[in-house]
């Protein structure tokens, strides 16, 4: 059987068509996985993360302004999303698929999630298309619940995991390790414990020698309870808010080298899909499903 994988309806909010962000990728993503015989029991359905679970990771004044969709106009702007009641389901439901594939890698040694990532949203703000940071919150619950002690959060988007940075800062228990290009947003970065920041226009190559050179080592040396994966499809050549230079091969042989490194240390690994963009929902798509196939792969 493939490994499980998590996905909500509500992963698709409204938003207007024009939109720069591809909102109806997560619809198609979802259909591919189902199409190419990925979820054949169907998908693990989530509940939405709860105002308490969200405060794990997020300042409760920020957590209730966007509950009560009150989210003053100069955050709504940062975050960059229309902050309607669909686009704060999303979000709370997103949250709540990253603490259910968090649950599940930790049953079955693997899991995936067809939203995720979104990890430019700070403690006390989102931005950058993230309302909640869903990673961060999982890891905090799943710590909260006795589940895991400690948590690496392998981020391959590529732009910087800022907001995962920040919430985990002087948090010896979760180590974080962000792999991007080094002149892409955000402007500010915040400091990961491990960051990489990459040349515009890297290619396969150089991209996978400088992964393999980082993760090989810190895994051995980290022995995490649980890693936490984002698959990021931005570094592709064609993407529209990327500038590196990855081809579909490139980011399926990465898919393959981090779950593989994780999962041949017995560790569990729960993989989210992280960014990426373009105004044709359906190249995005299939390279999302890239993920949801390398853990197919690896567990047949």
């Amino acid at each position: 059987m493939p490994p499980p994988i998590v996905h909500h309806p509500a992963y698709t909010a409204d938003i207007p068509a024009e939109h720069r962000f591809p909102m109806q990728k997560y619809r198609r993503l979802a259909e591919l996985v189902a199409a190419d015989g990925l979820a054949p029991s169907g998908f693990a359905t989530p509940e939405p993360a709860t105002a308490a679970e969200l405060s794990l990771a997020h300042d409760p004044a920020y957590v209730d302004a966007v509950l009560a969709l009150a989210v003053p106009p100069n955050i709504e702007r940062e975050i960059g999303l229309p902050m309607n009641e669909t686009v704060v389901r999303r979000a709370c439901a997103a949250a709540g698929g990253t603490i259910l594939t968090g649950r599940l890698a930790l049953a079955h040694g693997l899991a995936t999630n067809t939203a995720g990532g979104s990890h430019h949203a700070r403690s006390s703000q989102g931005a950058g298309f993230c309302t909640f940071n869903d990673v961060a919150v999982a890891i905090r619950v799943l710590m909260r619940e006795g589940l895991i002690g400690t948590a690496l959060v392998v981020d391959c988007d590529v732009h910087q995991g800022d907001g995962t940075a920040e919430i985990f800062s002087g948090d010896a228990n979760v180590l974080t390790l962000s792999l991007h290009a080094e002149k892409n947003y955000p402007v500010r970065k915040r400091q990961s414990t491990i960051d990489i920041g990459l040349a515009d226009r890297t290619d396969d190559q150089a991209y996978l020698e400088a992964l393999e050179a980082i993760l090989t080592p810190l895994l051995d040396r980290a022995q995490p309870d649980i890693v936490f994966y984002n698959a990021g499809v931005d570094p592709h050549e064609e993407d529209r808010l990327g500038r590196l230079s990855l081809t579909d091969a490139g980011l399926a042989a990465r898919d393959r080298m981090v779950i593989g490194a994780v999962r041949g240390r017995d560790i569990p690994l729960a993989g989210v899909i992280g960014g990426g963009y373009g105004a044709d929902v359906e190249p995005i798509a299939r390279r999302h499903a890239l993920l949801h196939h390398a853990a197919a792969a690896f567990a047949a």
